[in-house]
This record gives C-alpha cells, sequence and structure tokens, in this order.
C-alpha cells in the first residue's frame, strides 16, 4: 500500500458509482440483460436510470373528447302527412263497418251514412272484436303518428335505446309512433354568458362576459353524445377562459383580437367532438374580481392625492421663491442667510395655509 492514499482504494481497479437501490435487493441476480443502443439522455457510469425523449407532436398533444365513431347524424325514413291522415281515415271507417256489422251502430247513424238497416245483427263475436281490434290500432298508428315538422327544428329519434335518425324535413309528417322523439334546436344562436373567471397577462383577477355564437351540427352527436349540450358549452367556455389571458381594462386593445381567436379555437376544438359548431367567443365586458377592484381603487386614491400634493407643493415652492426674489431685487429687504430661511419658512407656511382654506 503506497503512503498517502486511502487503504479502501484498490489498484489497478476502476471504480463505479453503484446506484442505492441496487444494494439493498433480496430476491437473486437477474439474468443478464441484453446490451442495448445508447439512447438520447443516458450516461454510462453514474447510476442514473436513462431518460426518453417524447416526440414533439406526441408532447404537445391535448386529450380531446371522443364520442361513439359509430355515432352520425343520418336522415329518418318518415312518410308525408297524408299518408298518416288516410291511415287513421281507414281505421276510424273501419271500426263504423264493424260496429253496423256487429249491429250496434245507431239508427241515426246509419241513415245518416246511407247505411241499409241490417234486421239480423251478427252481434258482438270474436270475429268483431278482431275487426275493432285491427281498425282501433290502425286508427291509432295513423293519427298517433302524426308530426309537423317546423324550420330550424330537428327530431332525434330512438327505439328502444337505439338512434334510428334525424328529420329536419318541415311540414307535416307521419313518424312511427313507437319511436322516441327528441327535439334539438338546430337555429344559429346568441349565448351571453354571466360573469365568468379569468385572468389578464399579468395573472390579476378579472369577471369577464362572453358572447358565444354556436350551432348544433350533428344532432346525434349532441344529443346522445353528451347529457347537456347547452351546459356543455358553458362548460367549455368557462374552461378557455381560464387557460387564455383576456385584456384588463384600460389596457390598448392590441391583444383584444388574440383573445378572441384564442378562445374560439379552444372552444371549437372541445366542442366539435360532440357535433356543435362554434363560430365566435367574444369577451363583450371585461371587469376586475371585487377583491382586485376595491385594491385598484384604493392605489388610484392614493396615486391622485399624492399627484394632487406634489402639483400643490410645486406651486407653493414657486410662488415662495417668486415672493423672495421680487422682494430683494427691488431693495424692499436686505436679508442674510438665516433671516431668508426665516422668511422662505413663513412664506411657505402662509402659503400653505392659505390653499388649505380655499380648497373644499
Amino acid at each position: 500500500m503506497v503512503a498517502g492514499r486511502s487503504g479502501r482504494v484498490i489498484r489497478t481497479e476502476s471504480t463505479t458509482e453503484i446506484p442505492v437501490h441496487l444494494l439493498f435487493r433480496d430476491g437473486p441476480d437477474p439474468a443478464p440483460a441484453r446490451p442495448r443502443p445508447e439512447v438520447a439522455g443516458s450516461r454510462r457510469g453514474t447510476g442514473e436510470q436513462p431518460w426518453f425523449r417524447r416526440p414533439a407532436a406526441e408532447a404537445s398533444r391535448s386529450p380531446v373528447p371522443r364520442v361513439d365513431p359509430h355515432l352520425a347524424e343520418r336522415p329518418a325514413r318518415v312518410l308525408p302527412g297524408g299518408a298518416g291522415v288516410l291511415a287513421g281515415m281507414c281505421g276510424a271507417a273501419g271500426c263504423v263497418a264493424t260496429s253496423w256489422w256487429a249491429g250496434v251502430l245507431p239508427l241515426a247513424v246509419t241513415v245518416a251514412l246511407g247505411l241499409p238497416a241490417q234486421a239480423g245483427a251478427a252481434g258482438l263475436g270474436p270475429a268483431q272484436w278482431a275487426a275493432y281490434a285491427a281498425a282501433g290500432a290502425l286508427g291509432l298508428f295513423g293519427f298517433g303518428g302524426l308530426a309537423r315538422g317546423r324550420a330550424g327544428r330537428a327530431w332525434v329519434l330512438g327505439l328502444f335505446g337505439r338512434y334510428r335518425g334525424t328529420v329536419r324535413r318541415t311540414g307535416l309528417l307521419w313518424v312511427n309512433p313507437l319511436l322516441l322523439r327528441r327535439r334539438v334546436d338546430v337555429r344559429l344562436r346568441h349565448w351571453r354568458s354571466e360573469p365568468m373567471q379569468a385572468a389578464d397577462r399579468g395573472g390579476v383577477a378579472l369577471r369577464a362576459v362572453v358572447l358565444v355564437v354556436w350551432r348544433v351540427r350533428d344532432t346525434a352527436r349532441a344529443a346522445l353524445g353528451v347529457e347537456d349540450h347547452e351546459r356543455y358549452v358553458r362548460e367549455c367556455v368557462e374552461a378557455a377562459l381560464l387557460r387564455v389571458r383576456v385584456e384588463a381594462p384600460g389596457e390598448p386593445s392590441g391583444t383584444a383580437g388574440t383573445a378572441q381567436d384564442a378562445l374560439t379555437r379552444l372552444v371549437a376544438a372541445d366542442a366539435g367532438p360532440v357535433g356543435i359548431e362554434v363560430f365566435a367567443v367574444r369577451p363583450v365586458r371585461v371587469e376586475y374580481a371585487p377583491e382586485v377592484a376595491a385594491a385598484i381603487h384604493r392605489r388610484l386614491i392614493a396615486e391622485l392625492d399624492a399627484r394632487q400634493r406634489a402639483s400643490a407643493l410645486t406651486s407653493v415652492v414657486d410662488s415662495v421663491e417668486d415672493t423672495v426674489t421680487r422682494l430683494t431685487l427691488r431693495g424692499l429687504v436686505d436679508l442674510d442667510d438665516y433671516e431668508r430661511k426665516v422668511l422662505v419658512k413663513d412664506l411657505t407656511v402662509a402659503f400653505c395655509a392659505g390653499r388649505g382654506e380655499r380648497e373644499p
């Protein structure tokens, strides 16, 4: 062993730092790992775990809400309203004919309809009841399926939990009465929000009122892909306001268009997968939060008071200087330094007192 060197160091041997977690392993040694190519960011011989770089596209990718890809709007099968009226009238005529056949039709109705009086009526038997059921079902299906389609409105139809199509036609229509109808407004809509939380570029809390212009583009996704699409739009706007810096009151409007574009882009990206098309999200009123507004008001009052005091002091000093200079130049007084200081002090006190009395 060489003098001056530590005895714990073995000559002709290389030392390497061993990770701490490898010193306390209880299990058997694992099988030797296959040599792998060196990756970016790894440090050999330091005991640190290598880190892998994610692709830039994957790192910047934001989660997008997903909806059933098979859920998309498609036209439903409906008939003109005349078909339903004809079926309903046929059902009513069948009920009248069955009543005449069974002999239960009143005589006055028989005469009014021009039907021959039936002497030996068959009565209400199984055949008559079956005819009643068939005619009644036909009448119920005919008249019960009549619907009126209006412009700007659509019906989302479903049967036993399955989507059966969307009706965007107008006028009198016949829709299968067994289908569940859900009305959806597909007009261009404007929504003015309540004051929501926001922040300016400095992180100061704001309250912003935004105007959202949107409409339902895919009725199937809007009605079935989300529980309440109107509430979903409101929550998307609220979330976007927390991520975008809004222009504070009193600041130059250079970033107003940037904030509006960013809000529109974020809300459209969140609402697009559920069949909602967003055209614009623009802030219409921005004000400070109540707790921030009070602090800013106090600061503005203090700054205004400080400027007013500075202006008043400057005016008094100018007046004193002008008075002393005139008295000295005209030879009215001959003052040494001490007397000049006393005169300046007295004039300053007098001018300040007189200015305070004039102010309300």
